[in-house]
């Protein structure tokens, strides 16, 4: 198998259960792929930085790419299967919404840097959502988070395909047959 059509993206806006998917699947036996964005988040909280989504956004932009680049690395050096919970293009899309401009650098490296096709997306999900430390964001720009991944990944020629409004079990089967895995 191309290690390139197993890489996986599980994106959309904050609180959609990307992450509680991608700890089932974890589970289950699957590699993956933590989201970076809250993992800088910790570090920057823990080490007293600024390369915060409140705080600064370029540098937190620029610290997520970093660690999503290194994880497609990471991935591309075993192959197999990777489920990502998010990819290089969600700072695209946060740039976006954050109205920065992406860099050269960055924008070469989302369109060289495929993950499989198609992208699934968590969207916004009413019931389920819940801001906390890390996740600042109110219910519509969590939405508008959604809205734009979904466009970006498009803009970059991806097929998008929207997770169903269901419990983890439903949702891993679900991407498990999209994805014959």
């Amino acid at each position: 198998m191309n290690p390139h059509d197993a890489f996986i993206v599980l994106t959309g806006g904050p609180g959609g259960g990307k992450t509680s998917l991608i700890e089932a699947l974890t589970q289950e036996g699957f590699r993956t792929a933590p989201e970076s964005g809250r993992a800088v988040i910790r570090q920057e909280l823990a080490r007293g930085g600024s390369a915060l989504p409140w705080d600064d956004r370029a540098a937190y932009a620029k610290a997520m790419a970093a660690r999503d680049k290194a994880a497609y690395e990471a991935a591309r050096g075993v192959g197999g299967v990777t489920i990502f919970d998010r990819g290089l293009p969600d700072v695209l899309g946060y740039l976006a919404l954050c109205g920065l401009p992406v860099p050269d650098d960055l924008a070469r490296a989302a369109r060289r840097l495929r993950y499989t096709s198609p992208v699934f997306l968590a969207p916004f999900w009413p019931e389920i959502y819940a801001g906390d430390a890390e996740r600042r964001q109110d219910a519509a720009e969590a939405a508008e988070t959604a809205r734009v991944m979904r466009w970006t990944y498009q803009g970059l020629g991806y097929e998008v395909t929207d997770l169903p409004l269901a419990p983890v079990p439903k949702r891993v089967r679900f991407l498990r047959e999209r994805m014959r895995l």
